[in-house]
C-alpha cells in the first residue's frame, strides 16, 4: 500500500468521503450525522434519535397497540379460530387415512397446513379466522403476512406447544397478545 493511499477505502488527504464523513478524523463524534444539538447521549456523546431517519420515536411499538391498527383479538377468539382450523386438519387427516392409509393421511395433513398458511398469508384469514372474524397481519404496518412468513408462523407454533403449551397461553398476559410464533415473525391477530 502506498503512503498516499489510505487503508480500507478511505479518501486520500483526509478529505470527506461520499457521505460527508471522514472515517479517519481524530474526533469520531465530530461529524456524527445523528447528533442532536444540545442533547448529549450516554457518556457525554452526541445524542442519537430513535431510528436513523430521525424524528419522534414510535411508542406504539412498545407494549401499546400499533398506531392505526384495529383492536387486537383476545385469547378466546384466537383459541376458537385455532380450534376450528385444528378440527378441519384432523377431519381431513382421518378421512384420508381411513381411505388411503396413514401415510396418505399424514401427507394430507401437511397439504392442509400449507393451504392454511397460503390463506393466512394472502388473505389474512384461515377458515377458523373467517368464522370468528379475526385476521393475522404484520405488526409493523398492518399489511398481509405473505405466504413465506405465514408458513413460518405455522411451523413455529411448535415452539408454542413446548413446555405445557405456554406459548399458546402467552397472549393472555402479553401486551400485544402474541404467541411466541407471532413474536418471531412480527405478526398480530386483530378483530376489526
Amino acid at each position: 500500500m502506498s503512503e498516499n493511499q489510505p487503508p480500507y477505502g478511505g479518501t486520500p488527504g483526509g478529505q470527506p468521503g461520499p457521505y460527508g464523513q471522514n472515517p479517519y478524523s481524530q474526533d469520531p463524534y465530530a461529524q456524527n450525522p445523528y447528533a442532536q444539538p444540545g442533547q448529549p447521549g450516554p457518556y457525554g456523546q452526541p445524542g442519537i434519535p430513535a431510528y436513523p431517519g430521525g424524528g419522534q420515536q414510535d411508542f406504539a411499538a412498545y407494549g401499546q397497540q400499533p398506531a392505526g391498527m384495529p383492536p387486537l383479538a383476545n385469547w378466546g377468539w384466537r383459541f376458537l379460530s385455532g380450534l376450528i382450523d385444528a378440527v378441519i386438519t384432523i377431519v381431513v387427516n382421518v378421512v384420508v387415512s381411513l381411505a388411503a392409509g396413514s401415510t396418505a393421511g399424514s401427507l394430507a395433513g401437511l397439504v392442509v397446513l400449507v393451504v392454511l398458511a397460503y390463506l393466512e398469508g394472502t388473505k389474512g384469514q384461515t377458515p377458523g379466522k373467517m368464522a370468528v372474524g379475526t385476521r393475522t397481519l404484520r405488526e409493523a404496518d398492518g399489511q398481509l403476512l405473505g405466504f413465506g412468513r405465514a408458513l413460518g408462523r405455522r411451523l413455529l407454533h411448535i415452539l408454542d406447544a413446548l413446555a405445557c403449551l405456554i406459548g399458546y397461553l402467552w397472549p393472555l398476559w402479553d401486551s400485544k397478545r402474541q404467541t411466541f410464533a407471532d413474536k418471531i415473525v412480527s405478526s398480530v391477530v386483530i378483530k376489526p
